[in-house]
């Protein structure tokens, strides 16, 4: 089981539950909370909403044919749209109710990390945003490797990094000393992440796993008026996921799991990522 990939994205949050009629005919669920002109956001709830077009009505207005489709393609294909449509619409509520959590509890200490510039602590991390987040890889001192699942997240995650950082700060934080992070950084060419060496794990055990487990973590701060409070952490959990079904997150972080979706083989049941590929 991919149990090092529950960490990544285990934020699941059930929200606006369905009516019977509803869950049984999806398309036709017509009402949902949406963003309007002027509507709340960032952390306050939303007080708008409007009537949505149902999302089969939607999906029929698609024009869209491609050379040799049968009729029974085109109608299995515009329900799957009808389905995507929701999901779209299912991905922002829960957002939405992310956004509107209660303020976290503020931290009970300024942790103490070790970066390529020497020792920093993390309102340090945070540099001139007042969002940070924090991926906690699996690279902790007694493992031989880094994690190939924790490598392919930060993969997708070091390519899209600059963009990311004109919206919040980031940082990788591991248990390993900082030179071996530093070496991991430069093999694996992750020149837009930082990383810092939680050596105390004092952070670890706290905000990732109280044992100080060899498990990932995923966790975002917030910092106002001088305060710094947890915002949100991943929290699905393997023993959450669903029978027969590999745990994962909602949704997955790594677009890997997302473009696999989008294949006839999906995920598969027994490839996992692995740090280098033989190419015989």
């Amino acid at each position: 089981m991919r149990q090092h990939k529950i960490h990544i994205a285990r934020v699941r949050i059930r929200c606006s539950p369905r009516s019977a009629s509803s869950a049984a005919n999806p398309g036709n669920r017509a009402t949902a909370n949406t963003r309007l002109p002027g509507a709340a956001h960032h952390g306050e709830p939303m007080s708008n909403t409007q009537t949505l077009t149902p999302a089969r009505k939607l999906a029929a207005t698609n024009t869209i044919r491609f050379p040799n489709e049968s009729a029974e393609y085109r109608k299995a294909r515009n329900a799957l749209l009808a389905e995507e449509i929701e999901l779209r619409r299912h991905i922002e509520r829960v957002a939405e109710q992310r956004r509107a959590l209660p303020p976290g509890g503020q931290i009970p200490q300024d942790f103490a990390f070790i970066g390529e510039q020497g020792p920093t602590s993390l309102s340090g991390l945070f540099g001139n945003r007042n969002t940070l987040i924090v991926y906690s890889m699996m690279y902790g001192p007694q493992r031989k490797a880094p994690c190939p699942m924790c490598t392919s997240f930060l993969s997708s995650w070091n390519g899209t990094a600059p963009n990311l950082r004109e919206r919040a700060a980031i940082a990788v934080t591991a248990r390993s000393p900082i030179e071996r992070l530093l070496d991991y950084r430069r093999q694996r060419g992750f020149t837009n992440l930082p990383f810092f060496s939680d050596e105390s794990g004092q952070y670890t055990r706290t905000y990732v796993n109280p044992e100080d487990a060899d498990v990932p973590g995923f966790s975002v701060f917030t910092r106002q008026d001088g305060q710094i409070r947890h915002f949100c952490s991943a929290e699905l959990s393997g023993s959450m996921a669903d029978p027969g079904q590999d745990p994962r997150g909602a949704p997955d972080l790594d677009p890997l799991w997302l473009m696999l979706d989008w294949t006839p083989e999906g995920r598969g049941t027994d490839w996992y990522p692995q740090l280098a590929y033989d190419r015989k």
